[in-house]
């Protein structure tokens, strides 16, 4: 058999780790969540469940796929053999598919905004010219499919390299620029006159706009933007060396995901009050006021060529993580081929991609439960599989697997010296505080 691709150093693994969470979860998603949810009151519901939550599931997933060795499905398989836990995997690919097919159509959009930048037609700062410009984007049933194609295609052009010449080397360069040029828009974003209402809106809580539904989205918002629950740090992790820390390469993940989230969030926020835009403008928030700074700015269109390919680039790291998922399931458990994997990933994602970004346009009178298939695949991953893959994860760690193996991995075979209190702090999370939240929030999800 041969030997399985893996991580080259400690920086490569965690700006892989990083970039799989960081990228269009926070500059996209996060910003309009807390638009819609009430501001800080939000952020601080979220800082919680990465704090509380998050965290012990990463160390899970961490945990059962460097243990492994192994994809989202073997590894259950490796780890509890001749049971039936090895179908839980297929909870893990279900949420990969589903993500990437919609947040390959976003994907798309930032393509998109990428050639209006280079070619100069950020030019209005009127925020009515900007929303109807993305509408046009999002509506349109030709040009979206498209640019979604790219954004695949790309994807698959890093996959085709590997793990350390493709994932890890893109990620290197790319993650450490997408952070400075997002922290300068940041800077500049907050001098704009008007700008402290919406540094007001970010940090001060509201909590009379509270309600179920803003802890729901904020445990989503958890998993979505730091990868736990669709497999993608079980993946990562079974690229992972041995004498890796698990806390290490977790804590700083979750830090370096919820750092750049805030940063997005000034960097966006402190403008939409500047420019009178509404705070719930929704998914469409960083396409219409990020161009509306770029017009304001002394050579703006520069920042904006440079920003928006960052940006397809952070959008990347992501989508690898998450197509990985699907290509090592297929190459292991098939004997698939690395691009055979892939084209057949591909295509699969390009279908359900095609339906979601169609679901904008010419599909939006179909409707699933109320949602048009973008939110519903949206929806559907944030709120149900997510939460069902870290559940699965936590129970499985925490239940299944003897503790000793637990203790190993988490000292890295006794490399790691941590006192007594900090390791069992961590296995309890995982065994009794993660799974009992997570079946609270889930059950709330589905009532």
């Amino acid at each position: 058999m041969a030997k399985r691709d893996g991580f080259g150093s400690s920086f490569g693994v965690l700006v892989a780790m990083a970039g799989s969470a960081v990228g269009l979860g926070n500059l996209w998603r996060f910003p309009y969540l807390v638009g819609t949810n009430g501001g800080a009151a939000f952020i601080i519901i979220y800082l919680f469940f990465v704090l509380l939550l998050a965290l012990p599931i990463m160390y899970a997933e961490f945990i059962i796929g460097r243990r492994s060795q192994a994809n989202v499905f073997g590894a259950y398989k490796a780890l509890a053999p001749n049971t039936k836990w090895g179908y839980v995997g297929i909870i893990f690919l279900m949420a990969s598919v589903t993500i990437i097919s919609f947040y390959s159509v976003v994907g798309g959009w930032t393509i998109d905004y990428l050639f209006k930048a280079l070619t100069l037609q950020f030019d209005s700062s009127d925020p009515q010219v900007l929303s109807g410009m993305f509408n046009k984007v999002v509506t349109s049933d030709i040009e979206p499919v498209c640019f979604m194609l790219i954004f695949l295609g790309a994807t698959a052009f890093i996959l085709l390299s590997g793990v350390k010449e493709g994932i890890e080397k893109y990620a290197k360069v790319m993650m450490p620029l997408l952070f400075l040029i997002v922290l300068f828009i940041a800077v500049r974003a907050v001098t704009l006159p008007g700008a402290g209402a919406g540094l007001e809106f970010l940090f001060k809580p509201d909590f009379s706009k509270v309600t179920a539904g803003t802890f729901l989205a904020a445990l989503g918002q958890a998993f979505f933007s730091l990868s736990v629950g669709a497999g993608t740090i079980m993946t990562y992790a079974s690229y992972v060396a041995k004498r890796e820390s698990i806390i290490g390469l977790s804590v700083q993940t979750a830090l370096s995901d919820t750092l750049f989230a805030i940063i997005a969030g000034l960097a966006i926020m402190p403008a939409v009050f500047a420019f009178g835009i509404s705070p719930g403008e929704g998914p469409g928030l960083v396409f219409i006021t990020l161009p509306n700074i770029f017009a304001q700015l002394p050579f703006g269109y520069v920042l904006a060529i440079i920003f928006f390919l960052a940006l397809f680039i952070a959008a990347i790291t992501s989508s690898i993580s998450m197509v990985e998922v699907i290509v090592a399931y297929l190459n292991e458990e098939f004997g698939l081929g690395r691009r055979w994997a892939i084209l057949l990933s591909m295509t699969v994602i390009a279908i359900f991609g095609t339906l979601c970004s169609l679901s904008q346009g010419a599909l939006k009178e179909f409707t699933i439960f109320g949602n048009n298939i973008f939110d519903c695949f949206d929806k559907f991953s944030a709120n149900i599989l997510l939460p069902l893959g870290g559940l699965s994860a936590v129970i499985f760690v925490g239940w299944r697997m003897a503790k000793s193996d637990c203790v190993d991995e988490i000292t890295s075979g006794g490399v790691r010296k941590y006192p007594a209190f900090v390791v069992n702090f961590i296995y309890l999370s995982i065994k009794y505080l993660a799974p009992l939240v997570v079946a609270v929030v889930l059950v709330q999800g589905l009532l």
